[in-house]
C-alpha cells in the first residue's frame, strides 16, 4: 500500500513539478515529493485513510478528510491544485460503489418536489452563514474585477453593472431574473436603470431576505421576488437574466429550460445565462453531488448553444470569465477561513472541512483546471436593432486607467 500511494503521488507531482509536499502516515513515516521546501504536509492518521485515496480517488480523499482522518498544514490551495490533476476520478470505483452513485444520481433528478430539496440542501442552511463570508450585497456568483485588486463588494457591483449593459436595460423594461438569490441583480437593475423586476427563487430563506432586501430599499412596486420553481413563471418580459442557477437545472432538463425561456422573453427580447461549465460534456462530480450540490450538472457550452438554437433563442455574444471566477472564489475562502470558530459552532469541524474543500477545490478548478464561467447573451429570435459594436459595454473604460 505505502508503495502504490508513493508511487501514484510521485506521478501527482511530474505533472506538476514546481509543487513540492510532503506526506506523513499514521506510523510516523514520511515520504518527500519535489525538491524545494514542502509547501504543504498532508498526514495519513490511519492506514484505512490511505487505502479510501488509492481505491476511490477524490470522492475518497474527500470524504476521509471530511473525517478528520487526513489533516493537511500549509497552502491548502497547492494539494488542490495537485488533485485537479487527476481527471478520471471514477477510476478504481468499486462495481458498489458505481451503483450507489447511480441511484444518488436518479434520486436526485430535479423534477419540480426534488428540485426544491436539491436547492434546500445547499441554500437553507441559514442567511446568516452565507452573510459571513459574502458581500454586502449577498452576491453568490461570480464577481467581475477590472484590474483583479478591487474589494469583493466592489467587483460585484461592477458584475451586476456589465450584465446590465449587455441587456442594454431601458427605463420601463421588465427584467425576469430566473434564480434571483438574494435579490442582488433586481436591486442593482433598479435603482440604476429604472427598469421593474421579477425574480424567483427555490429557497425559502433566500426569498424572504431578498423581499426585505427590496422592502429595506424602497423598491416594494418596482420588484417582487417569488418563491417559487422557474417551470411555475406566466408572462413575458423584456428582458431576461439567470445567474449561477441553470447550473441547477440538470443536465435533462436542459431543453426544458430553455423552452422556458423562450416563452418568457418577447419576440426579439435580449437575455443574459450566466453558467459554470466547459468546454466538452464531462462526468458528474461524484463528491459534490452527494455534498454540495445535489441534482447539479454543468453544462458544455456546446449543450447550452445547441439547446438555444432548438428552442430559437439566438447567441449573440459568448464571453468566458473563468479567471474572474478563479478571484472571486479565492476571496470567498479567504473570507470563509476568518470566520471558521463561528462557522464550526453553528455546525461542526465536519462541515468546516467539507466547505474548505469545495470552497478551495472549486478555486482551483478555475484557474488551473477544465472548469468555465460562460456569459451567454440571446435574443429570442431575431433583432436587427442592436448595437453593431461592444462600445456600449466599455463606457467606463476610462476608469480603467
Amino acid at each position: 500500500m505505502k508503495n502504490e500511494l508513493q508511487q501514484r503521488l510521485s506521478l501527482f507531482q511530474q505533472l506538476v513539478a514546481d509543487i513540492s509536499f510532503q506526506v506523513r502516515l499514521w506510523d510516523g513515516e514520511r515520504m518527500d515529493f519535489g525538491d524545494g521546501k514542502p509547501e504543504f504536509v498532508l498526514t495519513f492518521k490511519t492506514q484505512r485513510a490511505v487505502g479510501r485515496l488509492l481505491a476511490s480517488g477524490e470522492f475518497g480523499f474527500c470524504e476521509e478528510y471530511m473525517a478528520g482522518n487526513i489533516d493537511v498544514d500549509g497552502d491548502f490551495k497547492q494539494l488542490m491544485r495537485l488533485g485537479i490533476q487527476v481527471e478520471d476520478q471514477h477510476a478504481g470505483l468499486s462495481g458498489k460503489s458505481r451503483v450507489g452513485f447511480l441511484f444518488n444520481y436518479i434520486r436526485t433528478l430535479n423534477f419540480p418536489g426534488q428540485a426544491r430539496r436539491n436547492i434546500s440542501h445547499h441554500y437553507d442552511l441559514g442567511n446568516d452563514f452565507y452573510r459571513l463570508w459574502l458581500d454586502k450585497s449577498m452576491t453568490y456568483s461570480c464577481a467581475y474585477f477590472h484590474r483583479g485588486d478591487e474589494a469583493l463588494e466592489e467587483a460585484q457591483q461592477q458584475k451586476y453593472d456589465y450584465i446590465c449593459r449587455k441587456l442594454a436595460l431601458q427605463k420601463g423594461e421588465i427584467l425576469l431574473d430566473v434564480g434571483c438569490g438574494w435579490g442582488g441583480m433586481l436591486i442593482h437593475a433598479a435603482q440604476n436603470y429604472g427598469v421593474k423586476g421579477v425574480g424567483c427563487t427555490l429557497s425559502r430563506p433566500q426569498a424572504a431576505l431578498a423581499q426585505q432586501r427590496v422592502r429595506d430599499a424602497g423598491l416594494q412596486g418596482q420588484v417582487a421576488i417569488q418563491y417559487m420553481d422557474y417551470r411555475g413563471l406566466r408572462g413575458q418580459f423584456d428582458k431576461f437574466v439567470s445567474i449561477g442557477m441553470f447550473e441547477h437545472a440538470g443536465r435533462n432538463f436542459i431543453p426544458g429550460y430553455m423552452k422556458k425561456a423562450q416563452s418568457l422573453l418577447k419576440t426579439g427580447g435580449l437575455g443574459l445565462l450566466q453558467t459554470i461549465g466547459r468546454e466538452s460534456r464531462s462526468y458528474v462530480n461524484l463528491w459534490t453531488s452527494k455534498y454540495i450540490f445535489p441534482g447539479g450538472y454543468l453544462p458544455s457550452l456546446d449543450e447550452v448553444v445547441r439547446a438555444m438554437g432548438k428552442t430559437g433563442l439566438v447567441p449573440i455574444d459568448i464571453e468566458n470569465l473563468r479567471p474572474h471566477y478563479a478571484l472571486t472564489l479565492e476571496k470567498w475562502s479567504a473570507r470563509f477561513e476568518r470566520h471558521i470558530p463561528e462557522i464550526r459552532n453553528k455546525f461542526d469541524e465536519r462541515f468546516v472541512r467539507m466547505w474548505r474543500l469545495f470552497l478551495n477545490g472549486s478555486a482551483a478548478s478555475f484557474r488551473y483546471g477544465s472548469l468555465r464561467l460562460y456569459h451567454v447573451a440571446f435574443t429570442n429570435g431575431l433583432n436587427n436593432t442592436l448595437p453593431l459594436s461592444r462600445a456600449s459595454l466599455w463606457e467606463d473604460a476610462t476608469k480603467l486607467c
